[in-house]
């Protein structure tokens, strides 16, 4: 069973950000050939929540919630990551259920946007999320807008 935990950035452990930033790290530029700038100031924001998911206090997933005006008008979900080894088993959609409801709890009737990869509107759909921009590229990767109101 996945644990969650969700802190601001600077209460965060070294440990935990150490975990954290390697998670992110492997999915996105290592497992997606995608070099990019991974850190940014997002991350420390006051107001930015860093979701955590461990089993047996190892970090199997992550999402970085970020308060409206950030990168989006709404509050926003983003560097959503999963395990290699956890995925397959409903993590990720244990993931985005819990971001959804940590998102709500802090910043209660809000929409949500995401920038999602193209090859998972099905996915974010399937969470209420709808498509509010046409494909363009980051990095390289197809992606497009999506708003959960």
């Amino acid at each position: 069973m996945i644990q969650w935990l969700s802190l601001p950035f600077n209460k965060l452990s070294t440990n935990q950000l150490f975990d954290l930033l390697k998670l992110r790290v492997d999915v996105f530029v290592v497992e997606q050939n995608c070099a990019y700038p991974e850190l940014d100031e997002k991350d420390r924001h006051p107001d930015t929540q860093h979701l955590m998911g461990f089993v047996d206090d190892r970090l199997v997933a992550c999402a970085r919630l970020l308060p409206a005006g950030l990168s989006y008008d709404s509050v926003s979900i983003g560097r959503i990551a999963t395990s290699e080894t956890y995925r397959g088993n409903g993590a990720g959609k244990t993931l985005v259920e819990e971001a959804i409801k940590h998102c709500e709890q802090i910043w209660p009737q809000c929409s949500i946007e995401i920038g999602a990869q193209e090859y998972l509107i099905r996915f974010y759909q399937n969470f209420g999320f709808q498509p509010t921009s046409a494909v363009y590229l980051e990095d390289g990767i197809p992606h497009l807008d999506m708003k959960r109101k």
